[in-house]
């Protein structure tokens, strides 16, 4: 039972390293000229305070918040789509899943809602914007 939970610990803390790597990635390519490597490794946490916020607010609308605990339940379960014995596919179905519902989130938000709720960089908000093709907000 303890080999378990160290495979099951094991999993989660290798899916989200992938999860970031492959953020990391996308950012680097789709970054603003002036957002550098600090920028881009301190974007997860941001991102990751960013749902909290928006779940945890009541204003949002409900398919925003389904969409949130859908993905969290996603994540918790011990099966993929593609098992994580695969090597870089196992997680990378996770990464993916990830983007499409901070997308759909973001997107469903609005510009306004990631605005009021961003905790990190200007920069940082910027570069969530274009990667979810969202406007700025005047």
């Amino acid at each position: 039972m303890g080999s378990v939970w160290w495979s099951v610990a094991l999993g989660l803390v290798a899916g989200l390293a992938m999860c970031w790597l492959a953020l990391v990635v996308v950012v680097w390519r789709a970054k603003p000229a002036d957002f550098g490597p600090r920028e881009v490794a301190r974007l997860l946490p941001d991102l990751m305070r960013l749902l909290a916020r928006l779940a945890k607010d009541p204003t949002m609308p409900r398919g925003v918040r389904v969409r949130m605990a859908l993905l969290t339940g996603y994540l918790a379960l011990p099966f993929d789509l593609i098992p994580d014995f695969i090597p870089v596919l196992g997680y990378a179905d996770d990464a993916v899943i990830v983007a499409l519902v901070l997308r759909s989130v973001a997107r469903r938000a609005g510009p306004t809602a990631l605005s009021k709720h961003w905790p990190g960089t200007p920069q940082g908000l910027d570069a969530v914007r274009r990667l979810c093709r969202l406007p700025d907000i005047e």
